[in-house]
């Protein structure tokens, strides 16, 4: 009995021994598995970059999505203006004024796209950053914008050149020094001055300020005086000393006024009767409006779109009694029809303008001899646009109503034949211009290419009773023409043309000539 005793206890240990070393096996297992999970997790492959790039591109496609297929509401918190050192921050809060308003990311962004539109349009800054960024943690769908400029480091710029008018015969020399900025309100100061060997001269100084107490638009002022000989075709010389005002200057609108002492002489004593009637002073006091508009894709060589334009101006608003009382009246149309072959485009265009004296006895009174139209000159009637002016193959003022020069006796008892050409009341131009390409590759890389034109013009009197001698047959009898073809070289600042032009109809003392003539027109 004792040794069962004995060895109950003995075989009972040795089972609480075992059962203790199960348990310690099991948690070593345990630990063991739990290290096997850590090892696991620590083996998983790093994050790279060009994941993480594909995780930020896949969440910035998902925003733009959102963008494009739904409003996101936000709005502006604060507007931050950087680098402006000396312009005003009033003015540049003025132009970025749509930001503010903005509601939503859409409208936001687009406004964003004109406010930067604008301060470039300004001319004093070398460039314009606008930052869209997250507005403060406190107020979600908020945005603060950041605008940073750069001024422009020199605000002294100035050129000078040397041009040509082969068609008058005549040079010029041009120069002109901008100043920008000069009190931080984004004023623009310049001076011009062009000196013609044969025709005209100018020096001019004016200032522009984008904004002007609480209106919207630019205002710009201009001192010039003006010099001008038409000796070789009107027999007169012009002199003017102004002021112009731009009052309202748009897109589409500009509205100004202008005053100018002006001075007719004579110089050679050798003007016809009319012209000499209207020698002396004179003060023009007048109001232009301008509406302007331009579809077409190109100014140089349209081949699509449209482009109208139509001036207004009423003289003699000044109260004095020298103040020359007219109307005038001019527009422009033009449009571009695509052919679908070898970039072939016609291209279509009529302007007309009138002008008519105001006032007491006016159906007697002259119109003033500068304010009138005349017609004629190389220059291409595609860039021209603003009113009747040009008609290949006719000279420069070389068609329409003229008189006889005073006529001295010589002692061969031989007379001077030469005429005035002293300008009409009613011009009307119209023309069609078919331009293609050359079949040459290295033509076409340049965009050089050909046209065949055809123009046609009238230019009448309707003063001093003229109006009641005027009829249709009259009138389309008074009309000119010309046709021709030629090469067109255009560039990034003028138009050049060689053209062969053919004389279809004139009259008996126009200016007018068969051959080839040079032209160089700009759209500026």
């Amino acid at each position: 009995m004792v040794k069962d005793e004995n060895e109950n206890p003995v075989s009972e240990v040795d089972e609480d021994e075992e059962e203790l070393s199960n348990g310690e096996d099991e948690e070593e297992e345990d630990f063991d598995e739990d290290e096997d999970e850590e090892d696991e997790e620590e083996e998983e492959p790093p994050v790279t970059s060009e994941s993480r790039m594909r995780a930020e591109r896949a969440r910035m496609e998902g925003v733009f999505h959102r963008i494009s297929s739904e409003r996101v509401p936000l709005r502006v918190h604060d507007v931050v203006i950087k680098g402006n050192m000396k312009t005003k921050e009033s003015l540049i809060e003025a132009e970025i004024g749509a930001l503010k308003t903005a509601t939503s990311v859409q409208e936001l962004l687009q406004a964003a796209t004109i406010a930067n539109a604008r301060l470039q349009k300004l001319d004093i800054f070398d460039s314009v950053n606008i930052t869209l960024d997250s507005g403060p943690s406190e107020l979600p769908g908020t945005s603060n914008v950041i605008v940073e400029v750069v001024e422009s480091k020199n605000p002294l710029t100035g050129d000078i050149g040397i041009f040509t008018k082969p068609e008058a015969r005549s040079w010029s020399l041009e120069g002109s020094l901008k100043l920008k900025n000069l009190f931080g309100y984004g004023d623009l100061w310049d001076g011009s001055l062009s000196y013609g060997w044969d025709q005209t001269s100018e020096a001019s100084v004016g200032i522009s300020l984008p904004r002007f107490m609480r209106l919207f638009t630019p205002v710009m002022a201009r001192v010039s005086l003006l010099s001008q000989d038409w000796l070789k075709f009107s027999s007169y010389k012009e002199q003017a000393l102004g002021l112009s005002l731009g009052l309202l200057s748009t897109k589409h609108h500009d509205l100004a006024y202008n005053l100018s002492w002006r001075t007719l002489t004579d110089p050679s004593q050798m003007a016809s009767e009319s012209i000499r009637r209207q020698l002396g002073h004179g003060l023009l006091s007048h109001l232009k409006y301008t509406f302007k508009i331009d579809k077409r894709n190109s100014p140089l060589r349209p081949t699509r779109g449209f482009a109208f334009v139509s001036s207004s101006q009423l003289g003699g608003i000044f109260p004095d009694y020298r103040s020359l009382r007219f109307v005038r009246q001019e527009f422009d149309l033009r449009y571009a029809l695509p052919l679908g072959f070898a970039r072939a485009a016609l291209n279509f265009g009529v302007a007309g303008g009138v002008l008519f004296p105001w006032g007491s006895e006016f159906l007697n009174t002259p119109t003033s001899l500068p304010d009138r139209f005349f017609l004629g000159g190389n220059s291409s009637p595609i860039c021209s646009l603003g009113g009747p002016t040009s008609l290949l193959g006719f000279k420069t003022r070389g068609l329409g109503p003229s008189e006889p020069k005073r006529q001295f006796k010589t002692n061969s008892e031989d007379t001077n034949s030469e005429r005035d050409f002293v300008g009409g009341d009613l011009a009307v131009t119209g023309f069609a211009d078919l331009s293609f390409d050359l079949p040459l590759k290295v033509l076409r890389d340049c965009n050089i290419h050909a046209h065949a034109f055809a123009c046609a013009g009238s230019l009448t009197k309707l003063t001093e009773n003229s109006f009641r001698d005027f009829s249709f047959q009259k009138y389309r009898d008074s009309f000119r023409s010309s046709a021709g073809f030629g090469l067109i070289v255009p560039t990034k600042l003028f138009r050049m043309e060689v053209n062969y032009c053919y004389i279809v109809r004139q009259h008996e003392h126009d200016r007018a000539k068969t051959g080839v003539q040079f032209s160089f027109s700009s759209p500026l």
